[in-house]
């Protein structure tokens, strides 16, 4: 099995080192910070994922009468500036 570029005996290596260098008893602490890392990433993404289909969805809400038979460029451009102005923040007044 190969993990990010590396095998299984690697790992099993680096492990050991870790526990001469820092002892049996942070390893666990280690671990523990890493899962939290992991967990505060995946709480982070899946809240910009629900921002970003939210402020989508209001926007396929906000012009219900145009069709979606392709783009315009002044709807390209609208979308754009609004995505902007989505990135930027309130009180931005869309313009990095």
């Amino acid at each position: 099995m190969d993990f990010l570029g590396i095998g299984f005996g690697e790992i099993i290596i680096v492990l050991i080192v870790a526990t001469l260098i820092f002892g049996p008893g942070k390893i666990p602490e280690f671990a523990r910070q890493i899962g939290q890392f992991v967990n505060s990433f995946r709480k982070v993404t899946s809240e910009m994922t629900r921002d970003f289909t939210r402020a989508i969805d209001a926007e396929n809400l906000a012009s219900p009468g145009k069709k979606k038979t392709g783009s315009s460029p002044t709807s390209t451009s609208s979308k754009s500036k609004s995505l902007e102005n989505f990135l930027n923040g309130p009180g931005s007044g869309g313009k990095a």
